[in-house]
């Protein structure tokens, strides 16, 4: 597939079969998001595979954080709410946890880090998407809370920046559309 091509097919796939993707795929996968540009060559990613009983653990760290934001969580509806956050890793067989490792170094911008984590990310997407998976990339509350984490170990300035779910489409693409570039363009002379 020629590149721009590629960008412009990919859609976030939520609704994947139970079928686990090889771990050859998943390397190609990997590797892809350790080629995102990155200022000063920080490398500044770190990626946790979840498979199994990984992605319940997951999934009761974000139903204890929900419960934790909760002005009353043992309500009916709170409870539904709790079990359906527990729940949510369980939509793919394979998740690749994304975070942000920031340097030390006072001359590197933290932003900079987290631009060159979601270039790595772009990069995997794609890379599924040429493979033939499914995926998507979700993030949300749930996942920025202090218990997950911990859950993954992650210290001081250290972060996820999202969730890749990955498997084989169990939907169509959504068909896309997006606005011109020249509707979101200024020229300057």
């Amino acid at each position: 597939m020629q590149i721009l091509e590629l960008i412009k097919s990919r859609r976030s796939i939520g609704k994947v079969t139970g079928e686990m993707p090889s771990k050859d795929l998943l390397h190609k996968i990997l590797e892809a998001g350790t080629w995102a540009p990155n200022h000063h060559l920080t490398e500044p990613w770190k990626f946790f595979v979840l498979t199994g009983g990984a992605r319940e653990r997951l999934g009761d760290a974000m139903a204890d954080a929900l419960k934790e934001r909760m002005d009353h969580p043992e309500s009916r509806e709170s409870q539904i709410s709790i079990e359906n956050e527990r729940k949510k890793p369980l939509r793919a067989p394979l998740i690749v946890a994304v975070a942000v490792v920031p340097s030390e170094d006072p001359i590197v911008e933290e932003i900079e880090e987290i631009e060159a984590v979601a270039a790595a990310v772009q990069n995997m997407l794609l890379v599924a998407h040429s493979l033939g998976l499914a995926a998507i990339h979700r993030t949300g509350k749930g996942i920025y809370t202090n218990q997950v984490k911990e859950h993954f170990g992650l210290k001081g300035r250290e972060r996820l920046v999202g969730l890749i779910y990955l498997g084989y489409p169990a939907a169509a693409p959504p068909k896309a559309f997006r606005t011109s570039f020249r509707n979101k363009t200024v020229w300057l002379k």
